[in-house]
């Protein structure tokens, strides 16, 4: 079970409410550009219904998960192109965690999947199968479900959720077969859900799950105790960013952690002594060069 920060739950007998381990909010629409009809826009709704059912519905895993412990996340599908049950579409997928003693939550992902096709025809239910195949759009949100847990899991203990990044990896091999884009090595870049799971397993990119545990159980969670040494483990988790950086430089996995972090460092730091600031904004350099100017807004 999750360790739980926010709230401390009483479990008397058996007035235990249980929940899935996911809360997930799910929005689908189209791209302003495309002209939907009354019909398709209808498909949607029955679409947006489908993925909600499945990922709030589905026991990802064996654990169990109290009402206040479920993990809220956002997924976002804009549809691009319609061409009968077939469709494709872009995924914005979001998830947070809560800070311990306070009412802030932290992004823990934040990703803009271009490579969502799948087919949909009125009345279905999505129903997910480890180990099988059934088809794509059900094998995306496993994968992002798995994915998400998995890093939820790793900012509470020290690769906690490998457990989960494994089940992403096997969600990723069976889909590999369909020859559908966003699973295989070889697509456009490195941006896909391939390389998003090859990478966070990979020795290579052990300092980011190192980071990611460091950032939020030794940073953020202390920082309502004592915010200059929580700054100071920060900067100390961000150092260990270099050497992925250094091996490889602009990986999908390194810019979404960044991303996911950078307003929030701009605020942690803003009131930090100059010391902590410099420290911070020429790792903060290093590791996104390409951002400088906007770190340097630090110390000014």
């Amino acid at each position: 079970m999750r360790i739980v920060f926010l709230i401390a739950v009483l479990f008397v007998g058996s007035n235990i409410i249980l929940a899935q381990e996911l809360n997930c909010q799910v929005t689908v629409q189209s791209n302003p550009a495309l002209d939907v009809t009354t019909t398709e826009k209808e498909v949607f709704k029955e679409i947006e219904q489908a993925i909600f059912d499945l990922v709030n519905e589905t026991s990802w895993t064996r654990d169990k998960f109290e009402v206040e412990e479920r993990i809220n996340c956002n997924f976002q599908l804009s549809i691009v192109e319609i061409a009968g049950n077939s469709f494709k579409a872009t995924m914005q997928i979001q998830a947070t965690r809560p800070v311990y003693n306070t009412t802030y939550n932290t992004t823990l992902f934040n990703f803009l999947d271009e490579d969502v096709y799948f087919t949909f025809r009125r009345g279905a239910k999505l129903i997910y199968s480890d180990n099988q195949y059934t088809e794509n759009l059900t094998s995306i949100l496993a994968f992002y479900a798995n994915y998400i847990l998995g890093l939820d899991g790793d900012s509470f203990a020290l690769k906690g959720g490998s457990p989960y990044f494994t089940k992403a990896q096997n969600v990723v091999s069976l889909a590999q077969a369909s020859m559908t884009p966003g699973w295989k090595s070889d697509d456009k870049g490195r941006k896909n859900r391939f390389w998003l799971i090859d990478n966070t397993l990979h020795e290579l990119f052990n300092p980011l799950r190192e980071c990611f545990y460091d950032y939020h159980r030794k940073g953020l969670d202390k920082m309502y105790d004592n915010p200059n040494v929580a700054r100071d483990e920060i900067k100390m988790a961000l150092d260990k960013l270099i050497s992925v950086n250094s091996a490889r430089p602009g990986s999908i996995n390194l810019l979404i952690f960044i991303r996911s972090k950078r307003d929030e460092l701009m605020g942690i730091y803003k009131e930090a002594e100059r010391k902590q600031q410099t420290d911070v904004v020429n790792t903060l350099k290093r590791v996104d060069p390409t951002n400088s100017s906007k770190y340097q807004e630090i110390i000014q």
